[in-house]
């Protein structure tokens, strides 16, 4: 038998939700399969309201519905649920015409990415299977005025002063996120690994540029929101540069806002007042690494 050019299940992973297309001619036999047959993840989720006339069901939910499960690795969240075939028992219940059957579905979104000064919407390299597709998640990285309420206009700054970033990333349509900034590198040419180089943010969320005698540079306290991560750093110069020129490039990613912060995931400053590294959230122990340089990778 010739194969079809359509595939017998289609998934579209949106922002917010997924959509899958299943041909009524499901195993390619010439014999439709009944919407009534069709469900959804564990919560046996209908399809939308089919046209007998049509050759396909559709399948639309919110991607935490109908019993999705959501897995957290270093790169990807992964949304995970089944469609399921249950036909109908036959008019004859000695005999058996059709074979239940489940496809597994998964949409993966990656987590993280690499963002500059300004707002930015950076490029991602998909992951991709049979039933996967792949999804931006919108990270932006801006200088704000001195109230945190709208973003600076200008981007010239004297030594004395006090740089205000704001990073964000959207979320719509996910599981609840929490942001935070594995390195920030200032450079005096576009090149983030260009010479010379000075990572004030570093090991994964320390913000190294606080341990420094004479600065105030802090993560700010409380977040406006899990997904928004605000911090200071004064404003310096590289010796013996006389273009007074910085370019600031970081590292931006999220976890789940309902997991604690660790280790890897972590925002922490150099307190002066007691000599120790303090956390934005979580305990002082995820920070004990800033100064020994151990820090595990978070990815």
């Amino acid at each position: 038998r010739a194969l079809s050019p359509h595939p017998a299940v289609a998934v579209r992973c949106q922002e917010g939700q997924l959509a899958v297309t299943v041909r009524r001619d499901l195993f390619g036999t010439g014999r439709p399969v009944r919407a009534a047959e069709l469900s959804l993840g564990t919560a046996s989720c209908p399809p939308l309201s089919p046209n007998p006339a049509q050759a396909f069901v559709t399948f639309v939910a919110a991607l935490h519905e109908c019993g999705s499960t959501l897995q957290v690795t270093l790169d990807s969240l992964i949304y995970r649920t089944t469609l399921f075939y249950k036909p109908a028992r036959s008019g004859n219940p000695l005999i058996v015409r059709a074979t239940p059957a489940e496809v597994p579905i998964e949409c993966h979104y990656p987590r993280r990415s690499n963002v500059s000064s300004g707002a930015v919407h950076p490029t991602w390299a998909p992951f991709r299977s049979t039933l996967a597709a792949e999804e931006r998640l919108r990270f932006s990285l801006r200088l704000m005025d001195d109230d945190w309420s709208r973003e600076r206009l200008s981007n010239g700054f004297q030594l004395g002063d006090s740089l205000r970033f704001q990073a964000d990333v959207t979320s719509e349509g996910h599981v609840p996120l929490r942001l935070f900034v594995d390195q920030c590198v200032a450079t005096a040419t576009p090149g983030r690994s260009s010479s010379p180089r000075y990572a004030f943010i570093d090991l994964g969320g320390c913000l190294v540029d606080s341990r420094a005698e004479d600065t105030g540079s802090a993560f700010v306290s409380p977040r406006p929101r899990p997904e928004s991560l605000r911090f200071l750093v004064d404003a310096f110069k590289f010796a013996g540069d006389v273009g007074n020129l910085l370019y600031i490039s970081c590292h931006l990613r999220v976890s789940p806002a309902a997991q604690a912060p660790n280790p890897w995931n972590k925002a922490c400053s150099f307190s002066k007042a007691s000599g120790l590294w303090a956390p934005l959230e979580g305990t002082a122990a995820i920070c004990s690494c800033c100064d020994t340089g151990s820090c595990p990778s978070p990815g």
